[in-house]
Protein backbone atom coordinates (compact mmCIF):
# COMPACT_ATOMS: atom_id res chain seq x y z
CA UNK A 1 0.00 0.00 0.00
CA UNK A 2 1.07 3.44 -1.08
CA UNK A 3 -0.44 5.28 2.02
CA UNK A 4 1.99 3.13 4.25
CA UNK A 5 4.97 4.24 3.18
CA UNK A 6 3.92 8.10 3.11
CA UNK A 7 2.24 7.85 6.59
CA UNK A 8 2.92 10.84 8.33
CA UNK A 9 5.23 11.24 11.62
CA UNK A 10 2.54 12.23 13.47
CA UNK A 11 -0.08 9.66 12.41
CA UNK A 12 2.78 6.91 13.19
CA UNK A 13 2.07 8.00 16.81
CA UNK A 14 -1.57 7.65 16.48
CA UNK A 15 -3.97 4.87 17.31
CA UNK A 16 -4.19 2.17 14.59
CA UNK A 17 -7.44 3.60 13.44
CA UNK A 18 -6.36 6.99 12.61
CA UNK A 19 -3.61 5.17 10.69
CA UNK A 20 -5.54 2.81 8.70
CA UNK A 21 -8.82 6.03 7.69
CA UNK A 22 -5.90 7.80 6.41
CA UNK A 23 -4.29 5.45 4.78
CA UNK A 24 -7.37 3.97 3.00
CA UNK A 25 -8.55 7.76 2.07
CA UNK A 26 -4.87 8.15 0.68
CA UNK A 27 -4.90 4.69 -1.46
CA UNK A 28 -8.49 5.86 -2.82
CA UNK A 29 -7.47 9.82 -3.39
CA UNK A 30 -4.45 8.19 -5.38
CA UNK A 31 -6.93 6.04 -7.46
CA UNK A 32 -9.06 8.53 -8.44
CA UNK A 33 -6.87 11.64 -8.56
CA UNK A 34 -3.45 10.58 -9.07
CA UNK A 35 -0.17 10.85 -6.29
CA UNK A 36 0.38 14.27 -4.63
CA UNK A 37 -1.03 17.02 -2.90
CA UNK A 38 -4.27 16.38 -3.69
CA UNK A 39 -4.26 12.48 -2.36
CA UNK A 40 -2.72 13.72 0.82
CA UNK A 41 -5.28 16.85 1.23
CA UNK A 42 -8.29 14.36 1.02
CA UNK A 43 -6.98 11.95 3.59
CA UNK A 44 -6.33 14.34 5.98
CA UNK A 45 -10.02 16.16 5.24
CA UNK A 46 -10.96 12.28 5.70
CA UNK A 47 -9.37 11.97 8.85
CA UNK A 48 -10.16 15.56 10.32
CA UNK A 49 -13.53 14.00 10.35
CA UNK A 50 -13.03 11.09 13.24
CA UNK A 51 -9.32 12.64 14.71
CA UNK A 52 -8.43 16.14 16.22
CA UNK A 53 -4.31 16.68 16.55
CA UNK A 54 -3.52 17.23 20.04
CA UNK A 55 0.30 17.54 20.44
CA UNK A 56 2.23 15.50 17.97
CA UNK A 57 -0.09 12.74 17.39
CA UNK A 58 -4.01 12.27 16.73
CA UNK A 59 -7.26 11.10 19.09
CA UNK A 60 -10.23 10.00 18.19
CA UNK A 61 -12.86 13.23 18.52
CA UNK A 62 -16.31 12.37 20.80
CA UNK A 63 -18.53 13.40 18.06
CA UNK A 64 -17.30 13.12 14.24
CA UNK A 65 -17.82 16.10 11.84
CA UNK A 66 -15.96 18.59 10.11
CA UNK A 67 -13.62 20.06 11.95
CA UNK A 68 -13.02 23.62 10.95
CA UNK A 69 -14.80 26.28 7.83
CA UNK A 70 -12.65 24.74 5.46
CA UNK A 71 -13.24 20.90 6.31
CA UNK A 72 -16.97 22.22 5.78
CA UNK A 73 -16.57 22.60 2.16
CA UNK A 74 -17.70 20.35 -0.34
CA UNK A 75 -16.35 20.09 -4.66
CA UNK A 76 -15.07 22.88 -6.52
CA UNK A 77 -15.10 25.33 -2.68
CA UNK A 78 -13.00 22.63 -1.35
CA UNK A 79 -10.33 21.95 -3.88
CA UNK A 80 -9.80 25.85 -4.10
CA UNK A 81 -8.44 25.79 -0.81
CA UNK A 82 -8.25 27.59 2.43
CA UNK A 83 -7.35 28.45 5.77
CA UNK A 84 -7.62 25.68 7.80
CA UNK A 85 -6.97 24.78 11.54
CA UNK A 86 -4.62 22.08 10.91
CA UNK A 87 -6.53 19.73 13.20
CA UNK A 88 -7.57 21.41 16.10
CA UNK A 89 -11.61 21.21 16.15
CA UNK A 90 -12.33 24.21 16.10
CA UNK A 91 -16.30 22.86 15.93
CA UNK A 92 -15.75 21.98 19.52
CA UNK A 93 -17.00 23.54 22.75
CA UNK A 94 -15.20 26.14 24.44
CA UNK A 95 -14.78 23.96 27.52
CA UNK A 96 -12.96 20.92 25.35
CA UNK A 97 -10.79 23.42 23.73
CA UNK A 98 -9.62 24.51 27.31
CA UNK A 99 -9.50 20.86 28.27
CA UNK A 100 -7.07 20.45 25.25
CA UNK A 101 -4.99 23.34 25.95
CA UNK A 102 -5.17 21.75 29.90
CA UNK A 103 -3.84 18.59 28.33
CA UNK A 104 -1.25 20.81 26.32
CA UNK A 105 0.10 22.89 29.33
CA UNK A 106 -1.06 26.25 27.51
CA UNK A 107 -0.30 29.58 30.26
CA UNK A 108 -3.14 31.56 30.32
CA UNK A 109 -6.03 29.29 28.75
CA UNK A 110 -8.65 30.05 31.43
CA UNK A 111 -8.98 33.41 29.99
CA UNK A 112 -8.95 32.89 26.15
CA UNK A 113 -11.36 33.29 23.75
CA UNK A 114 -12.50 30.30 21.59
CA UNK A 115 -10.53 31.57 18.74
CA UNK A 116 -7.19 32.66 20.52
CA UNK A 117 -7.72 28.82 22.22
CA UNK A 118 -7.80 27.46 18.80
CA UNK A 119 -3.91 29.36 17.76
CA UNK A 120 -2.59 28.79 21.42
CA UNK A 121 -3.30 24.77 20.50
CA UNK A 122 -2.31 25.35 16.70
CA UNK A 123 0.83 26.23 18.10
CA UNK A 124 1.51 24.01 21.29
CA UNK A 125 1.06 21.30 17.78
CA UNK A 126 3.39 22.77 15.94
CA UNK A 127 5.99 22.79 18.82
CA UNK A 128 5.37 19.62 20.01
CA UNK A 129 5.57 17.61 16.65
CA UNK A 130 8.46 19.34 15.88
CA UNK A 131 10.24 18.19 18.92
CA UNK A 132 8.84 14.82 18.45
CA UNK A 133 10.83 14.87 14.90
Amino acid sequence: MPGRKELPSTLKRSPKKAQETWIKTHDSAVEEYGEGERAHRTAFGSLKHSFEKVGDHWEPKKQKGPSDKQSEKTGAAARRGGKTEEGVDANASKTHLRDVARTLDIRGRSTMSKSELVEAIKKANRKKTAAAR
